[in-house]
């Protein structure tokens, strides 16, 4: 029989939790309401660096996806890509903590946004011509399904 592993010794489901967590700073992040514009300038590097890599860490996924076969491309929209677009967001929102915390210092109105005004959901769908039986697969573009922290 299958033994079920506690969280403390799967690093992957903690770091999946952790990667869809939106009010998860960084280690020495502090709050943006209490930074300084040196400290704002920095995690607002931080994190477009991050989010930039994130963003072409799932296109390169959708090319790999495009020479798959149908299981595979599903069990990947199921399970890499899910993961990889909550950890996304996280830094994308982040981001957008340190873009107005910035704008804030710097004596201007913070961008009116909402939690999700930095991420419009969006999905596409896209038809995969040339593949057998006309199989359409969504693919989730970053922004999707991702809930709205609580709290």
């Amino acid at each position: 029989m299958k033994q079920v592993q506690s969280k403390r010794s799967r690093p992957d489901i903690a770091a999946a939790e952790r990667g869809g967590d939106w009010t998860l700073g960084m280690n020495g992040e502090g709050a943006p309401g209490h930074a300084t514009l040196k400290q704002a300038l920095h995690w607002k590097q931080i994190y477009t660096e991050i989010l930039e890599m994130e963003e072409k860490v799932l296109a390169r996924i959708r090319q790999l996806m495009d020479k798959q076969s149908d299981e595979a491309r599903r069990e990947v929209e199921l399970t890499n890509v899910p993961v990889v677009v909550a950890q996304a967001e996280r830094f994308r929102q982040r981001l957008s903590y340190w873009e107005a915390r910035v704008h804030e210092l710097n004596g201007a109105a913070p961008p009116k946004r909402g939690l999700r005004a930095a991420a419009p959901a969006r999905a596409a769908r896209r038809s995969n011509p040339g593949r057998r039986r006309g199989v359409t697969t969504t693919i989730v573009r970053l922004g999707s399904s991702v809930n709205e922290p609580t709290g």
